[in-house]
């Protein structure tokens, strides 16, 4: 018998230059409780439900030599290959509460065409974050 390889999406890890600094402002920009922070500072983790968002430094031993060193965007108008999204019933309070709390404003919340409302802003590392509401289906 085959077995269950059907995983469940754990975690994603954010490489960060100040990993007690991107936890704090996660938390109070975008509303996650903090999991856990270790003393070294060196792993962090917000309860963001069943999806763990952790973060940990951009340099260490114990990757950089196994996978590669993190690869930053070197100008202003270039960003990394991820983007963080995350979900709301009301965007607009969570882009107001964003940019109140140290977010970079990119694009403030508009409707979409395809149902959803959805504005941009960077977090203090300079990673994209989505803000949006929960895709809504057309009305005829």
């Amino acid at each position: 018998m085959a077995p269950n390889l059907s995983p469940a999406f754990s975690y994603t890890v954010v490489y960060v230059q100040d990993v007690a600094k991107s936890v704090a402002f996660y938390s109070s920009a975008f509303g996650y409780s903090v999991r856990r922070l270790d003393e070294s500072h060196k792993w962090g983790e917000l309860d963001s439900g069943q999806t763990t968002i952790a973060f940990t430094p951009v340099h260490q031993r114990e990757t950089d030599g196994l996978t590669g060193a993190v690869q930053t965007p070197a100008a202003g108008w270039e960003r990394g290959p991820m983007e963080v999204c995350f979900a709301y019933a009301d965007v607009d309070a969570a882009y107001k509460r964003a940019v109140e709390n140290g977010a970079v404003p990119v694009s403030p919340p508009e409707d979409k065409a395809w149902g959803q409302r959805v504005g941009y802003v960077q977090d203090i590392n300079g990673i994209v974050v989505r803000l949006g509401s929960y895709v809504e289906e057309p009305r005829p």
